[in-house]
């Protein structure tokens, strides 16, 4: 994967460094040996989405370079909520939906990160063993709350108000950094830009307790910016989902494969691992010739492997390809339900249909039957990938997908899916 000695040249090439502790001395430490280092996530949610990746591609690049990552599932952190990044006091969920969300996040980064040479904890097992009167003798006492007030992410909070219980969240980050630091070696801890205030405190207490000597680094990567200005990681429809049941692997191919020529190239250098040499190709074809957009299809096909593996990207290939063609009769019931998931959607029954009177009475795909009539008749009408020009056709919903769906498709890029109950 690397293009550099050292994985700070490479991360600083990909655009992936924001603010660093230590520059000098974590590029010396990561040159003389392979070390730990962990990025963590609270069960929030139960999936991460496309905007989540970013530290975590970070921390993928340090293992591919023989690196030990570490990731922290915040069962104990989680309970309590993160104040960075709002205006308002997080709702606390119930520890039944939060352990539900950890075994979901602990499933999604085991994909991404696999078995070897990769460790994930979750800080509830610490934190919730500590006792309040040994949180404040062994910890509060060492945070000066002038210092906690300073912070960003504090003192964003500070005009709406923030409650005790989310002013202390820093103080269980760092806790979480120093239990890392003792138990697994752990040197580094990754973030996004608006960490930058719990990692150095985390550092800080490290070096209160274990000596000014101890070797440990905090590193941030950049706000994520589209060309335009605006937060990377939206789509029309929302947030972007690792998890196929909440975002398809075909819309998912599709987030990627839409991206804007001025965005590509950044892209590709921070969410793949394709080299140097590969990404300068790339950007050039798309340079000479970009109706094919070979950069935007080589960061989908990249992306999608990385999160749903291969064969996600063939069925999403195949239904992108199928949706351009009209050519549908052969995708499976599963890839209909992928591709087809944004477009106008009808119910019908099983039974026969006379064409005209499904276009338009059963369905509202036509206006008014003469309408119909003249679509079907200019060849303006496909059903299931067949294109009918006979105003006496019977749609049989039992000849194609299992009985499921019809599909119509009306002009060269209109479609429609009928679901047969």
């Amino acid at each position: 994967m690397a293009d550099a000695d050292n994985i700070i040249d490479e991360l600083d090439w990909r655009g992936a460094l924001n603010q660093m502790t230590d520059e000098e001395g974590l590029r010396k430490v990561t040159s003389e040996k392979k070390i730990s280092l962990y990025c963590g996530t609270d069960p929030t949610g139960d999936s991460l989405h496309v905007g989540h990746l970013i530290p975590f591609m970070i921390l993928k690049r340090f293992q591919l370079m023989g690196h030990h990552p570490v990731i922290v599932i915040g069962g104990g952190t989680g309970s309590i909520g993160d104040p960075s990044g709002r205006n308002s006091e997080r709702v606390l969920q119930t520890m039944d939906v939060i352990h539900a969300n950890e075994k979901k996040l602990t499933a999604q980064m085991e994909k991404l990160f696999g078995t070897d040479n990769f460790t994930i904890v979750n800080n509830y097992d610490w934190l919730s063993k500590m006792s309040l009167l040994g949180f404040l003798r062994d910890y509060g006492k060492l945070f000066s709350v002038n210092n906690m007030l300073n912070k960003e992410v504090v003192a964003s909070r500070l005009e709406a108000g923030i409650s005790y219980t989310e002013f202390t969240y820093q103080i269980l980050q760092s806790v979480d950094f120093l239990t890392l630091y003792r138990e697994h070696d752990v040197q580094l801890q990754i973030g996004g830009a608006d960490q930058w205030g719990n990692i150095t405190a985390g550092i800080d207490l490290i070096h209160r307790l274990e000596g000014q000597d101890a070797k440990v680094f905090g590193l941030t990567n950049p706000l994520m910016l589209k060309s335009d200005g605006t937060k990377f990681g939206k789509s029309a429809g929302g947030a972007v989902w690792l998890d196929p049941e909440k975002t398809s692997p075909y819309e998912f191919y599709q987030f990627w494969f839409n991206q804007d020529d001025a965005d590509v190239e950044k892209f590709l250098k921070f969410f793949t691992f394709l080299s140097k040499e590969e990404i300068a190709d790339l950007v050039q074809q798309t340079k000479d010739q970009p109706q094919k957009r070979a950069a935007q299809r080589k960061l989908a096909e990249e992306v999608t492997e990385f999160v749903h593996g291969k064969q996600a990207v063939v069925e999403a290939e195949a239904i992108s390809a199928a949706l351009f063609s009209g050519d549908v009769a052969d995708l499976s019931v599963s890839e209909i339900e992928q591709g087809f998931a944004g477009v106008p959607s009808f119910d019908a029954t099983n039974e026969q249909h006379d064409l005209v009177e499904f276009l338009t009475a059963t369905t509202t795909i036509e206006k008014s039957r003469r309408q119909a009539r003249e679509d079907i008749t200019n060849g303006a009408i496909s059903v299931n990938g067949e294109r009918v020009r006979d105003v006496d056709y019977v749609v049989d919903p039992s000849s194609h997908f299992d009985g499921k769906f019809v599909i119509v498709r009306r002009g060269k890029k209109k479609y429609f899916l009928v679901r047969i109950k």
